[in-house]
């Protein structure tokens, strides 16, 4: 039996109205790949924070080794040979490689000067014992995702962990960059390292971890050994209840083109072009996704659309109507709905209610607004009661302020508001980012039912399987431009992978 390296006994944190973790028991063996999954909100990511010294347990105990340790920082947790490569990484990215690893450690030559030479070479013989092949002189600027996640690896590594706590860590990755940070993982376990795997990702789970913890609603309800379960019970275990992971899609019936974009051209924020030379069209009754490693122009694309960025070149027709640069009312008033990428930002006042947040966007228009600019309360209250039973929101008290409801219920309130519009097209951005699997189950539902009613669907989504399950046909995007078509029954993801990351040359169409 191997040794027990963490061992948290009955831990209990409470923020204010809310108890994340209530009397949790949670153990790692060493020299394991021990997953940890959770809806959002489950307290799987308190936990790991209470393990790394972020937060402070209120109650419990925790041994590392066999014994109890009071891990009141992360430096105390560092000293205790634990590590944590954080889901937005913190990396600086004017600087190199080597001093991103090195900072608040550098090794002295002498008393005062900094020994780069020694802090190179330190680097690059961790880089070739684990794998993680990378030039330590890079400036973190210049790397993909991929590589600066491997230089946070790097990081804790450097700092001595036998003990490291990945978040999420293939949230952002391409499928080469999840296989590869695999390879890398499976390297450390056989260094002896001990991984704990936080991730909502079912099948990685079944595909990198040894065990898998599952919690829910800040307790846990199953340990399991990882060959011994299935992707179906681990999310019985942490919904509650059964959940359809697999997305059910009848044949498409297309229409007619309901939107077409033509040579689009915009600037970023920072006035570098961003989209370059953007054409495609979308029919009625088909789900056209985009695919692409964020921030090669899917965000402006959106805005564009929506008109909350302005076109430098090119058209956009919307149902025959020429609508490049219209401002977004009247986009909306033409038939458009948009689900943001950013709810918080672009999609809710989270200071207004469940019923307010429901009419935002068509509050100036009867029936909500009356004669003499009066709302009318009795229809909003009657809206609100309607959308909270259709699109389950949860709790359903449509007074509720937005603020107070999980992730997931606030993107149902979206969802809810902008199909509440019967639009022509659908721009769903980010659909399900940091919702739960039992919502990402309904809202799938409620774009294939816009789809089935023979509406047109853009859907704009970081998880390839996402995009690779809803979409009828599937555009990638690569540095402002799209390098290719595929058809997602006749693509591998590999392919779009590579595609992704502007590896290949554009991948014929498969219509």
């Amino acid at each position: 039996m191997t040794e027990r390296v963490v061992e948290m006994r009955h831990i209990t944190k409470r923020f204010p109205r809310v108890v994340a973790n209530d009397d949790v028991n949670f153990r790692v063996h060493s020299g394991e790949i021990h997953a940890l999954v959770g809806e959002n909100g489950a307290g799987k990511s308190t936990l790991m924070k209470i393990l790394y010294g972020l937060y402070q347990k209120d109650g419990g105990q925790i041994l590392i080794r066999g014994k109890e340790i009071d891990l009141s920082s992360p430096s105390v947790a560092i000293e205790q040979g634990i590590g944590m490569v954080h889901q937005h990484f913190m990396l600086i990215p004017p600087f190199t490689v080597a001093e991103n690893v090195i900072l608040g450690r550098e090794p002295k030559r002498g008393k005062i000067f900094n020994d780069r030479k020694k802090a190179t070479q330190d680097i690059r013989g961790l880089s070739k014992r684990y794998g993680l092949i990378i030039d330590p002189e890079a400036k973190i600027q210049d790397l993909s995702v991929g590589l600066q996640q491997r230089v946070e690896i790097i990081k804790v590594l450097y700092r001595g962990a036998e003990i490291l706590i990945m978040d999420e860590p293939t949230a952002v990755l391409t499928p080469q960059e999840v296989e590869e940070l695999f390879t890398i993982m499976h390297s450390l376990k056989r260094e002896g390292k001990t991984i704990i795997f936080i991730t909502h990702k079912l099948k990685e789970v079944r595909e990198i971890s040894d065990w898998v913890t599952v919690m829910r609603d800040g307790r846990v309800v199953g340990v399991v050994k990882t060959e011994e379960t299935t992707e179906e019970e681990l999310a019985r275990f942490m919904v509650g209840r059964e959940v359809l992971l697999k997305v059910e899609k009848g044949p498409s019936q297309i229409g007619e083109v309901v939107l077409r974009a033509k040579d689009l051209e915009a600037l970023s924020d920072r006035g570098l072009p961003t989209l370059k030379g953007v054409s495609f069209e979308i029919r009625a009754g088909e789900i056209l996704g985009i695919a692409g490693v964020e921030g090669n122009g899917q965000t402006e694309l959106v805005e564009v659309l929506t008109g909350l960025r302005k076109v430098k070149k090119g058209r956009i027709v919307l149902g025959g109507k020429e609508v490049t640069n219209a401002s977004p009312r009247m986009i909306f008033e033409s038939g458009v709905a948009h689900i943001p990428e950013d709810r918080h930002k672009r999609g809710l006042i989270l200071e207004y209610s469940v019923e307010d947040n429901l009419i935002l966007g068509h509050h100036y228009k009867p029936p909500v607004r009356k004669r003499l600019l009066r709302l009318n309360f009795k229809r909003i209250s009657e809206n609100a009661r309607n959308l909270i039973k259709r699109f389950d929101i949860r709790p359903a008290n449509k007074e509720l302020l937005v603020s107070s409801l999980s992730g997931g219920n606030q993107q149902k309130v979206i969802v809810a508001r902008e199909l509440s519009r019967h639009p022509w097209l659908l721009i769903a951005s980010q659909p399900t980012r940091g919702v739960d699997i039992g919502a990402i189950e309904f809202i799938h539902k409620k774009i294939l039912e816009e789809r089935e009613r023979g509406k047109a669907v853009l859907l704009v989504s970081a998880e390839l399987s996402e995009v690779m399950s809803l979409s009828d046909r599937i555009l990638v995007m690569y540095e402002g431009r799209i390098v290719g078509e595929v058809d997602p029954k006749k693509t591998k993801e590999e392919e779009i992978g590579l595609m992704m990351t502007g590896a290949t040359q554009q991948v014929a169409s498969s219509k």
